[in-house]
């Protein structure tokens, strides 16, 4: 009898590894058959309209996240369900697609461009478009890498799409680094670790070999997995170089420091240490996505989401310049004439909002962005009556910036015009990016949608002709059509 145990264990293992629960992820049993309570989102609500005359001054941090938007790719095509409102972060929708915005002016790591056109599901309204692109990433000038790569090994990563996967896409990153790079792995379970302390990438096979020796259980004490990975970057910190942690997890922090609160607390204290944070979120059903996105924005950080190999390699392959930061502390501030604009509305941003005196305060924390990076920002506006804004200078934009090394904000500014130009004859820019903006608001049934449906939405950007190198923009097409019929 003992020899039939085995089997049907083996038997009962897969019986657990076919129950899925296909609803939005309130709850998981994985292969295992360990139950996981469902995913975290936190609930940010949406940006109003604003009247100018009481509030003229709109300000935030910019968003260089993409998170969300290859999440609810997840949901839509591979659960075959929209996703929880509170998973959608529009402007991380917008800001996951590379856009091929001019960079020309070398004075700034960053270049502005912007337009404004009429909006295409309220006629009565115009549409803004505020653009930023990174300088592009010379590795024969960037300065050497000081990696570390902190890897959840709890418990919970134990599936396919979890730690597998990560161990997939370092090794592919590991290909991407230079021979004077280095890269040391820590891990965290019950306890945290250093599997590979700091090692030059020329022996990339032996740092591929420390990944690849990974494996899964126990708890997950992430926060003493935080400080570890802190304390190795500056043991090996190298002065005008790139630091950066790159943490894999699906955030399921469940000993010492755990709420989210009190992680935020932590990463606050390391953030002006010089080292700058990747989070890549990975998983289903436990996947801590409030917390992840959290930490990436209060630790000098961008945050992302895995569930594919395709998008695992245009986070570690196709967007490697990313890794790289250009700008840190990036503020954007617009100021509105009441006489022009009577009302105005951020579309996405909401937890991404500053106080007006925020913009100059170079102690306020703002968002980074990475080399060749590209951030965009869409207001609504509800022009005054009286508006004739034909070739008028219809408000400036303002920026603040701080160089990677340096604590001191630089200002830069943009004029925006408004030519009165329809939507349609507006750029492929505006076209794609108020397309993804409109489908946030369609699957989220904002009270701001409008006249959009999906079949508008597949109009637009049938209009546009836009690089699509890796065939991303042509996938959100057909994601628009997927669901459509959900």
């Amino acid at each position: 009898m003992k020899s039939i145990k085995p089997i049907i264990l083996s038997f009962i293992l897969i019986l657990f590894s076919c129950e899925y629960n296909e609803t939005n992820s309130d709850s998981y049993v994985d292969f295992y058959g360990i139950e996981f309570a469902g995913d975290q989102y936190n609930e940010i609500g949406e940006n109003q309209f604003i009247s100018t005359e009481t509030i003229p001054i709109s300000t935030f941090s910019i968003d260089a996240d993409g998170a969300s938007y290859s999440n609810i790719r997840r949901f839509i095509q591979q659960d075959q369900s929209l996703p929880p409102v509170a998973a959608v972060r529009t402007e991380e929708l917008i800001n996951y697609f590379n856009l091929d915005y001019a960079y020309n002016d070398a004075t700034h790591p960053i270049n502005l461009n912007g337009e404004i056109s009429s909006c295409p599901w309220n006629t009565d309204n115009k549409l803004v478009r505020i653009g930023m692109k990174a300088k592009p990433l010379n590795l024969n000038d960037t300065q050497a890498s000081n990696f570390v790569l902190l890897i959840d090994v709890s418990g919970s990563m134990g599936s396919e799409d979890k730690l597998e996967l990560l161990k997939s896409g370092f090794k592919d990153f590991v290909d991407q680094t230079s021979d004077t790079d280095k890269i040391a792995i820590v891990t965290y379970a019950g306890s945290a670790g250093l599997v590979l302390p700091s090692t030059a990438c020329s022996n990339k096979q032996t740092i591929k070999d420390a990944i690849d020796s990974l494996g899964s259980g126990g708890s997950t004490a992430g926060a003493q997995g935080i400080i570890t990975a802190y304390d190795i970057a500056l043991e090996n910190y190298i002065t005008n170089g790139n630091n950066r942690i790159i943490i894999g997890t699906d955030g399921d922090f469940n000993v010492g420091i755990s709420n989210q609160d009190d992680l935020i607390s932590l990463i606050e204290e390391k953030r002006d240490l010089g080292v700058f944070l990747t989070v890549l979120g990975v998983g289903r059903g436990n996947l801590n996505d409030g917390t992840l996105e959290q930490i990436a924005n209060k630790g000098n950080g961008n945050y992302e989401y895995i569930d594919t190999i395709e998008q695992l390699r245009k986070v570690f392959i196709y967007d490697y310049s990313k890794f790289f930061t250009v700008a840190k502390d990036v503020k954007v501030q617009v100021e509105f004439n009441p006489e022009i604009v009577d009302a105005y509305r951020l579309i996405g941003y909401e937890n991404r909002a500053l106080n007006t005196e925020d913009f100059e305060d170079d102690t306020e924390d703002a968002g980074e962005i990475g080399a060749n990076q590209n951030i965009t920002a869409i207001y609504e506006i509800v022009p005054t009556v009286e508006s004739n804004l034909l070739n008028d200078k219809a408000f400036t934009i303002a920026v603040r910036y701080k160089l990677p090394d340096n604590d001191t904000s630089i200002p830069m500014t943009l004029d925006i015009y408004d030519q009165e130009v329809a939507f349609s004859q507006s750029s492929d820019f505006m076209k794609f990016t108020a397309s993804v903006a409109s489908f946030s608001m369609l699957i989220t049934d904002s009270e701001f949608k409008g006249d959009t449906s999906y079949s508008n939405i597949s109009n637009w950007l049938n209009q546009t002709s836009l690089s699509d190198e890796h065939n991303f923009k042509n996938q959100f097409k057909t994601i628009v059509l997927d669901a459509s019929s959900l």
